[in-house]
Protein backbone atom coordinates (compact mmCIF):
# COMPACT_ATOMS: atom_id res chain seq x y z
CA UNK A 1 0.00 0.00 0.00
CA UNK A 2 1.54 2.86 -0.81
CA UNK A 3 0.71 6.83 0.90
CA UNK A 4 -2.15 7.56 -1.82
CA UNK A 5 -3.68 4.22 -1.32
CA UNK A 6 -3.98 4.73 2.72
CA UNK A 7 -5.42 8.20 2.18
CA UNK A 8 -7.88 6.82 -0.21
CA UNK A 9 -9.43 4.18 2.39
CA UNK A 10 -9.29 5.54 5.06
CA UNK A 11 -11.34 8.98 4.02
CA UNK A 12 -13.54 6.45 1.99
CA UNK A 13 -17.21 6.66 2.96
CA UNK A 14 -19.02 3.35 3.65
CA UNK A 15 -22.48 2.51 4.26
CA UNK A 16 -22.41 1.93 8.27
CA UNK A 17 -18.99 2.51 8.41
CA UNK A 18 -18.43 6.74 8.13
CA UNK A 19 -15.18 7.70 8.98
CA UNK A 20 -14.43 9.48 12.45
CA UNK A 21 -13.63 12.86 12.70
CA UNK A 22 -10.58 13.47 14.05
CA UNK A 23 -10.84 16.50 17.51
CA UNK A 24 -7.92 18.45 15.43
CA UNK A 25 -10.51 19.76 13.20
CA UNK A 26 -12.99 21.13 15.92
CA UNK A 27 -11.60 24.66 15.26
CA UNK A 28 -13.93 27.12 13.69
CA UNK A 29 -12.27 29.32 10.65
CA UNK A 30 -14.16 32.20 9.44
CA UNK A 31 -15.26 31.85 5.55
CA UNK A 32 -12.49 35.02 4.44
CA UNK A 33 -9.36 35.62 4.91
CA UNK A 34 -7.75 39.18 5.25
CA UNK A 35 -4.57 40.74 4.79
CA UNK A 36 -6.71 44.24 5.00
CA UNK A 37 -8.05 43.30 7.98
CA UNK A 38 -4.02 43.66 9.57
CA UNK A 39 -3.80 46.90 7.48
CA UNK A 40 -2.03 45.88 4.16
CA UNK A 41 -1.91 47.97 1.40
CA UNK A 42 -5.28 47.40 -0.85
CA UNK A 43 -6.38 48.17 -4.63
CA UNK A 44 -9.67 47.86 -6.29
CA UNK A 45 -9.28 46.87 -9.73
CA UNK A 46 -10.78 49.09 -12.73
CA UNK A 47 -13.50 46.90 -14.05
CA UNK A 48 -15.12 46.62 -17.37
CA UNK A 49 -18.66 48.49 -18.16
CA UNK A 50 -20.04 45.32 -18.89
CA UNK A 51 -18.71 41.18 -18.91
CA UNK A 52 -17.22 40.33 -22.91
CA UNK A 53 -19.73 38.96 -24.95
CA UNK A 54 -18.36 35.62 -25.66
CA UNK A 55 -19.84 32.04 -27.19
CA UNK A 56 -18.96 29.24 -23.94
CA UNK A 57 -19.12 26.21 -26.73
CA UNK A 58 -16.02 28.15 -28.85
CA UNK A 59 -14.36 28.82 -25.55
CA UNK A 60 -14.21 25.08 -24.82
CA UNK A 61 -13.36 24.13 -28.64
CA UNK A 62 -10.26 26.62 -28.74
CA UNK A 63 -9.31 26.76 -24.98
CA UNK A 64 -5.22 25.47 -25.16
CA UNK A 65 -2.16 25.65 -22.67
CA UNK A 66 -0.27 28.38 -23.89
CA UNK A 67 3.41 28.49 -22.59
CA UNK A 68 5.07 31.44 -25.06
CA UNK A 69 4.37 34.75 -23.88
CA UNK A 70 4.86 38.24 -25.13
CA UNK A 71 5.92 40.74 -22.33
CA UNK A 72 3.08 43.22 -22.34
CA UNK A 73 1.25 44.20 -19.01
CA UNK A 74 -1.97 42.91 -18.23
CA UNK A 75 -4.74 45.65 -18.24
CA UNK A 76 -6.39 45.58 -14.91
CA UNK A 77 -9.85 45.09 -16.28
CA UNK A 78 -8.90 42.08 -17.82
CA UNK A 79 -7.48 40.55 -14.29
CA UNK A 80 -10.58 41.69 -12.88
CA UNK A 81 -12.59 39.46 -14.86
CA UNK A 82 -10.04 36.50 -14.32
CA UNK A 83 -10.38 37.01 -10.41
CA UNK A 84 -13.79 37.17 -10.61
CA UNK A 85 -14.62 34.20 -13.07
CA UNK A 86 -12.46 32.26 -10.56
CA UNK A 87 -13.57 33.13 -6.95
CA UNK A 88 -16.04 36.44 -7.04
CA UNK A 89 -19.43 36.54 -6.06
CA UNK A 90 -22.20 36.28 -8.40
CA UNK A 91 -25.01 36.94 -5.84
CA UNK A 92 -25.06 38.78 -2.53
CA UNK A 93 -27.09 37.80 0.36
CA UNK A 94 -26.10 36.38 4.16
CA UNK A 95 -24.08 33.52 2.45
CA UNK A 96 -22.68 35.40 -0.69
CA UNK A 97 -22.89 32.36 -3.71
CA UNK A 98 -19.87 32.49 -5.92
CA UNK A 99 -18.90 31.83 -9.57
CA UNK A 100 -17.61 28.15 -8.84
CA UNK A 101 -18.83 25.53 -6.28
CA UNK A 102 -17.71 24.42 -3.18
CA UNK A 103 -17.95 21.23 -1.34
CA UNK A 104 -20.38 22.65 1.84
CA UNK A 105 -20.16 26.00 0.26
CA UNK A 106 -17.12 26.60 2.67
CA UNK A 107 -14.39 27.80 -0.32
CA UNK A 108 -10.96 26.70 1.51
CA UNK A 109 -9.18 27.67 -1.31
CA UNK A 110 -7.63 31.01 -1.21
CA UNK A 111 -6.14 32.78 -4.21
CA UNK A 112 -3.12 34.98 -4.58
CA UNK A 113 -1.72 36.91 -7.34
CA UNK A 114 1.94 36.88 -8.54
CA UNK A 115 1.86 40.62 -10.29
CA UNK A 116 4.93 40.75 -12.64
CA UNK A 117 3.53 43.08 -15.14
CA UNK A 118 -0.32 44.50 -14.36
CA UNK A 119 -1.60 47.87 -15.38
CA UNK A 120 -1.14 50.06 -12.27
CA UNK A 121 0.12 47.59 -9.81
CA UNK A 122 2.98 46.87 -7.44
CA UNK A 123 5.28 43.85 -8.73
CA UNK A 124 4.44 41.47 -6.18
CA UNK A 125 2.12 39.22 -4.59
CA UNK A 126 -1.37 40.49 -4.07
CA UNK A 127 -4.23 38.43 -2.15
CA UNK A 128 -7.53 38.51 -3.59
CA UNK A 129 -10.23 39.21 -0.92
CA UNK A 130 -13.63 38.75 -0.38
CA UNK A 131 -16.68 39.67 -0.12
CA UNK A 132 -15.01 43.07 -0.60
CA UNK A 133 -13.14 41.95 -4.05
CA UNK A 134 -10.38 43.69 -3.83
CA UNK A 135 -6.51 43.27 -3.49
CA UNK A 136 -4.15 43.50 -0.77
CA UNK A 137 -0.68 43.99 -1.15
CA UNK A 138 0.98 40.77 0.79
CA UNK A 139 4.21 41.42 -0.07
CA UNK A 140 5.85 44.15 -2.62
CA UNK A 141 9.12 42.25 -4.61
CA UNK A 142 10.87 43.44 -7.68
CA UNK A 143 11.77 40.04 -8.53
CA UNK A 144 8.43 38.35 -8.47
CA UNK A 145 8.93 36.89 -11.75
CA UNK A 146 12.38 35.42 -10.87
CA UNK A 147 11.08 34.21 -7.52
CA UNK A 148 8.01 32.76 -8.96
CA UNK A 149 9.82 30.67 -12.01
CA UNK A 150 11.99 29.34 -9.35
CA UNK A 151 9.44 28.31 -7.11
CA UNK A 152 7.93 26.68 -10.24
CA UNK A 153 11.40 24.56 -10.92
CA UNK A 154 12.26 27.06 -13.32
CA UNK A 155 9.39 26.69 -15.92
CA UNK A 156 10.33 29.79 -17.75
CA UNK A 157 6.65 30.05 -18.88
CA UNK A 158 5.54 31.63 -15.40
CA UNK A 159 9.10 34.34 -15.24
CA UNK A 160 7.49 35.53 -19.19
CA UNK A 161 3.54 35.38 -18.07
CA UNK A 162 1.98 38.82 -16.89
CA UNK A 163 0.46 36.85 -13.91
CA UNK A 164 0.63 33.57 -12.02
CA UNK A 165 -2.01 32.58 -10.07
CA UNK A 166 -1.13 30.69 -6.86
CA UNK A 167 -3.92 28.64 -5.19
CA UNK A 168 -3.75 27.60 -1.66
CA UNK A 169 -5.91 25.80 1.21
CA UNK A 170 -7.19 26.43 4.47
CA UNK A 171 -7.10 23.31 5.49
CA UNK A 172 -9.51 23.82 8.92
CA UNK A 173 -12.22 25.68 6.90
CA UNK A 174 -12.89 22.46 5.27
CA UNK A 175 -11.72 20.36 7.90
CA UNK A 176 -14.41 21.67 10.17
CA UNK A 177 -17.41 20.06 7.98
CA UNK A 178 -15.32 16.96 6.38
CA UNK A 179 -12.75 15.83 8.36
CA UNK A 180 -9.25 14.17 6.59
CA UNK A 181 -11.57 13.85 3.84
CA UNK A 182 -11.67 17.97 3.46
CA UNK A 183 -8.03 17.50 1.28
CA UNK A 184 -10.06 15.72 -1.35
CA UNK A 185 -12.78 18.32 -1.79
CA UNK A 186 -10.09 21.24 -1.47
CA UNK A 187 -8.14 19.69 -4.80
CA UNK A 188 -11.70 19.73 -6.42
CA UNK A 189 -12.46 22.83 -5.42
CA UNK A 190 -9.29 24.66 -6.64
CA UNK A 191 -9.57 22.67 -10.18
CA UNK A 192 -13.57 24.04 -10.43
CA UNK A 193 -12.08 27.47 -9.96
CA UNK A 194 -9.00 27.06 -12.31
CA UNK A 195 -11.16 26.55 -15.11
CA UNK A 196 -13.03 29.14 -14.90
CA UNK A 197 -10.25 31.40 -14.76
CA UNK A 198 -9.08 29.42 -17.81
CA UNK A 199 -11.97 29.91 -19.65
CA UNK A 200 -12.39 33.32 -19.41
CA UNK A 201 -8.83 34.14 -20.15
CA UNK A 202 -9.71 32.30 -23.36
CA UNK A 203 -12.64 34.40 -23.84
CA UNK A 204 -10.53 37.45 -23.64
CA UNK A 205 -8.11 36.40 -25.87
CA UNK A 206 -5.48 35.63 -23.43
CA UNK A 207 -3.24 32.93 -22.72
CA UNK A 208 -3.19 30.24 -19.72
CA UNK A 209 -1.31 27.50 -18.17
CA UNK A 210 -2.14 25.27 -15.09
CA UNK A 211 0.81 24.75 -13.05
CA UNK A 212 0.83 21.17 -10.76
CA UNK A 213 4.42 20.86 -10.66
CA UNK A 214 6.30 23.34 -8.10
CA UNK A 215 8.95 23.39 -5.48
CA UNK A 216 6.06 23.25 -2.12
CA UNK A 217 8.36 24.83 0.11
CA UNK A 218 9.29 27.66 -2.21
CA UNK A 219 5.70 28.27 -3.01
CA UNK A 220 4.42 28.63 0.38
CA UNK A 221 7.28 30.86 1.14
CA UNK A 222 6.51 32.80 -2.00
CA UNK A 223 2.91 33.68 -0.50
CA UNK A 224 4.13 34.00 2.99
CA UNK A 225 2.07 30.75 3.92
CA UNK A 226 3.13 28.17 6.41
CA UNK A 227 2.51 24.70 4.11
CA UNK A 228 0.75 23.18 7.46
CA UNK A 229 -2.47 25.24 7.98
CA UNK A 230 -2.30 26.62 4.98
CA UNK A 231 -0.33 25.45 1.88
CA UNK A 232 -0.39 25.80 -1.95
CA UNK A 233 -2.42 23.47 -4.05
CA UNK A 234 -2.44 24.91 -7.22
CA UNK A 235 -1.15 27.33 -9.69
CA UNK A 236 -1.51 29.01 -13.37
CA UNK A 237 0.41 31.15 -15.46
CA UNK A 238 -1.77 33.90 -17.77
CA UNK A 239 -0.43 36.56 -20.49
CA UNK A 240 -1.32 37.62 -24.06
CA UNK A 241 -0.07 34.63 -25.87
CA UNK A 242 2.91 34.92 -28.21
CA UNK A 243 3.36 34.43 -32.13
Amino acid sequence: MTLLHDYQSGTSYRRGAMPAKDPHWRKQVGPYKSYAAAGAETVTLRRPRQLPAADLWQALRTRRSVRDFVPEPLPQESLAVLLWAAQGISQMGSWPRRTAPSAGALYPVETYVCAMRVEGLKPGIHHWELPEEHLALVAAREDIAAAACDACLGQEMVAAAAVTFVWSALWARGGQKYGDRALRYAYLDAGHLAENMNLAATCLGLGACMIGAYLDDAMNALIGVDGQDEAVIYAACVGKPGA
